[in-house]
């Protein structure tokens, strides 16, 4: 669990990590190198779940061996699918991390949204969403490893 108190916002007690593949995760099908390296420290402390349409069907290759839950959408209404998921995870237990319109719902709701804008770039309804907004996978995973980023990020 990450605890974080946020001077004038509020206090989260975030116990899962829920985030997208493609877009966010990966570029092409094919994950982004911070990856590999920041989800196994980052499992210590929070349940990992990677929810996906799978665009290019590689997210189980891709993910291997890291510490994750993958779960495949199918199918329309995307964007309440992964709202339906968060909510059984606890809504505001959850960081969620996305970039695509489909993932604008559950970061809306999550107890923490975190759009990124990589190279596939971002639906703007998505930002719109968010708590936080990076450029990198890599910084939004940082964030969760150094919460007092959050806490500067979005103090009163």
């Amino acid at each position: 669990m990450i605890k974080i108190v946020i001077p004038g916002y509020r206090k989260m007690e975030l116990s899962s990590l829920v985030l997208d593949y493609n877009g966010t995760l990966a570029v092409d099908g094919k994950l982004v190198s911070a990856v590999k390296e920041k989800l196994p420290d980052l499992a210590r402390h929070l349940k990992i779940h990677v929810i996906t349409a799978d665009t290019f069907g590689a997210v189980k290759y891709e993910m291997g061996e890291l510490p994750c839950e993958i779960v495949v959408i199918k199918g329309d209404k995307q964007a309440e699918q992964k709202l339906n998921y968060i909510k059984n995870l606890n809504a505001e237990k959850v960081v969620a991390i996305g970039n695509g319109r489909n993932d604008h719902l559950m970061l809306q709701y999550a107890g923490l949204g975190i759009a990124t804008i990589q190279t596939e770039g971002s639906a703007a309804l998505t930002l719109q969403s968010a708590d936080i907004v990076v450029t990198d996978i890599g910084h939004a995973l940082d964030l969760l490893n150094q919460p007092n980023r959050i806490k500067a990020t979005l103090r009163q």
